[in-house]
């Protein structure tokens, strides 16, 4: 990988515009960030090309790392909001939507995906220190990817086709527009918080959608700063507007507005809900949701018991476990059940835990006080309920932030576990033994959950056989967790509606509208 370029410390900051008076709150602050020294951050909002300070009471983040306090942050109120969707639906009119050309539209994304990769280094740093992950994971996968999102759909901007049919006879001529479907608003969870600001945001503009974006109130500081940059890559004012706040309040507002026509939200299943009746009860808005799972890995006797312990490993315990497609419940056919658990522990014991600053480090805290607790409760649970502590079960006694080590739970009696059945979000896995292929589907399929899931064996028909069987978005054979940016990413059942990524992430900002052209018929119908 090329060396990413450095910025220069104030390249991103924009004079702040005063529109509220009645908060005080500064529209950046200094922040000391590991491995950058001190570098200031926006901590207002953004809306129409300026920073302003939000009507509502800021609210603060927190280091997860040591439970101590960041920034505060604008919050903004229902009125912002309202400002934010004029904003957007003005440049949506004016300068974006179907009155740019989509070769500009990618000329832009372009150069905002230029401009992030110029400031990798920066944006994963703090990225690192708002969300608690390790800065090389933040560096090499989360920024990396971030860049590659924005310039797939670039490349997408100009692909956008309708189609043509002349099944009608000489006469009659018929063919479909896709058109951006307008000002879309989007909400975005805590665990990626740049990844899913791309996910969500680079096939929008591609489409030529303009947004109203709210990061979650635990993780905005990167979204904020990507206002930045996309200001500096001249993005139109008003393209691209962010209204951090919290969700029964700034979420609440963006998904019962009027004039949002489309609102696209990835988190948990009962925010989810939450989001659709008020769509519903509004306009209307169309949804897309990514939203919760308990994603099922099945180990088969001919399987590489030490390769899949390893797929495990990674799918569990990259980024601590809060990950919607984690590999959190585990089935292993039961004559190779207890190979396997010792494979596992073996893993559980070498994870490199450790300061989110530490290039070595790839296992950090989980997001807040809370969410540790949370985690904590579901092992407490869990043994109560008979299951076998082997490894982990504690929050790591080497921090005062919010670490949870990683944990393995053994069930061999127990299908109603709640930590088996319940998305847990944390470094927990529950392994299971299973008979045969009929039962091992049974387990995995009996889940209000369907976002992924994952079959290791060596016998290829059993695998098609299997992954043909799994309720589940994506399914993966002998490997765990690859996400690409071609590839759609999204969920059976409650775990939401809709794709990410891919042409199917695009066709998501998109709607088709049917054109009659009549070349000669006359109109012959009695009235």
């Amino acid at each position: 990988m090329s060396p990413f370029l450095l910025c220069r410390r104030h390249a991103f900051l924009r004079l702040p515009r005063q529109s509220h008076a009645l908060s005080t709150l500064s529209l950046t602050a200094r922040v000391d960030v590991p491995t950058l020294g001190e570098i200031d951050i926006p901590t207002g909002l953004h809306i129409n090309g300026q920073w302003i300070a939000g009507r509502g009471e800021a609210f603060s983040t927190v280091n997860p790392a040591t439970g101590d306090k960041l920034v505060d942050v604008a919050h903004a109120s229902a009125e912002d909001v309202d400002d934010a969707v004029k904003a957007a639906r003005h440049a949506f009119k004016t300068t974006w939507g179907m009155n740019v050309a989509a070769t500009e539209r990618a000329r832009l994304i372009n150069r905002l995906a230029d401009l992030l990769e110029r400031d990798a280094h920066r944006i994963a740093a703090v990225e690192s220190l708002n969300g608690g992950k390790g800065i090389r994971i933040a560096r090499e996968a989360d920024v990396a990817d971030s860049v590659a999102c924005l310039r797939y759909y670039a490349g997408m901007a100009d692909k956008i086709h309708g189609q043509t049919t002349d099944a009608f006879g000489g006469d009659k001529l018929a063919l479909t527009l896709h058109q951006p479907i307008g000002v879309c608003g989007q909400i975005i969870p805590w665990n990626y918080p740049l990844q899913m600001w791309a996910w969500k945001v680079a096939p929008a503009l591609a489409a030529g959608c303009t947004v109203v974006m709210k990061p979650s109130e635990l993780t905005p500081l990167t979204a904020l700063m990507m206002n930045a940059l996309a200001s500096e890559a001249e993005l139109p004012a008003g393209v691209l507007n962010t209204v951090p706040g919290l969700g029964k309040s700034t979420g609440d507002a963006i998904a019962r507005h009027m004039d949002i026509d489309k609102v696209a939200f990835t988190g948990s299943v009962p925010t989810g809900k939450r989001i659709s009746i008020a769509a519903a009860e509004s306009n209307l808005k169309k949804v897309t949701l990514e939203l919760g799972g308990k994603s099922p890995m099945l180990v088969f006797a001919s399987a590489d018991t030490d390769e899949a312990a390893q797929w495990t490993a990674n799918g569990i315990w990259y980024n601590s476990g809060q990950d919607c497609c984690a590999s959190s419940r585990i089935y292993v056919q039961a004559n190779v059940f207890d190979r396997y658990v010792n494979q596992l522990r073996k893993r559980a014991l070498t994870v490199a835990i450790g300061a989110p600053s530490d290039e070595r480090t790839s296992f950090g805290p989980l997001i807040s006080e809370g969410q540790r607790d949370k985690v904590l409760g579901y092992i407490t649970s869990a043994k109560e309920e008979g299951a076998r502590l082997v490894s982990g079960g504690r929050a790591w006694p080497r921090s005062k932030g919010f670490y949870v080590e990683p944990t393995i739970l053994a069930n061999s009696a127990n299908k109603d576990l709640r930590a088996a059945r319940e998305e847990i979000f944390g470094p927990v896995v529950v392994v299971t033994p299973f008979r045969d292929e009929e039962h091992a589907l049974e387990l995995a399929n009996d889940s209000p959950y369907g976002l992924a899931a994952a079959v290791f064996t060596s016998d290829t028909r059993q695998a098609i056989r299997v992954a043909r069987g799994l309720d589940a978005g994506s399914v993966w054979i002998n490997q765990y967790g690859a996400v690409h940016n071609n590839v759609p990413f999204g969920g059976f059942k409650q775990s939401g509606i809709g794709r990410e990524l891919g042409t199917y992430g695009l066709e998501g900002y998109l709607q088709v509208k049917a054109v009659h052209l009549n070349l000669g018929v006359e109109a012959s119908w009695p009235i």
